[in-house]
């Protein structure tokens, strides 16, 4: 299977799910549970989009100066700093990281 084979097919199941989707009553859609499954799920996407961007380079798993980036930005956001501030000590702290050899 090549590329393009695996997202047409990608393709076609995401709009065979919305289409699906229509299909379904209201109801059951506006029922607590499914409302809490799509709510986790989102957040658990989110967070495991993070952890792929923090410690994947290809096929491998590294630890350079994104993770200690990452952490300051997670502890920034439970001190609930601004969002700039955020980004901006993140990249501070990973280039301080990269400059002085300690994570490249």
């Amino acid at each position: 299977m090549t590329l393009w084979n695996a997202v047409l097919l990608a393709s076609v199941i995401c709009v065979a799910l919305k289409a699906v989707g229509y299909l379904l009553p209201a109801q059951w859609l506006e029922a607590p549970r499914p409302a809490r499954i799509a709510d986790l799920l989102t957040v658990a996407l989110l967070a495991a989009l993070v952890v792929v961007q923090t410690l994947a380079a290809g096929p491998t798993i590294v630890v350079d100066a994104r993770v200690p980036a990452v952490g300051v930005a997670a502890l920034l956001l439970w001190a609930r700093a601004p969002f700039l501030v955020v980004v901006a000590a993140a990249a501070v702290t990973a280039a301080l990281l990269r400059l002085w050899g300690w994570a490249a």
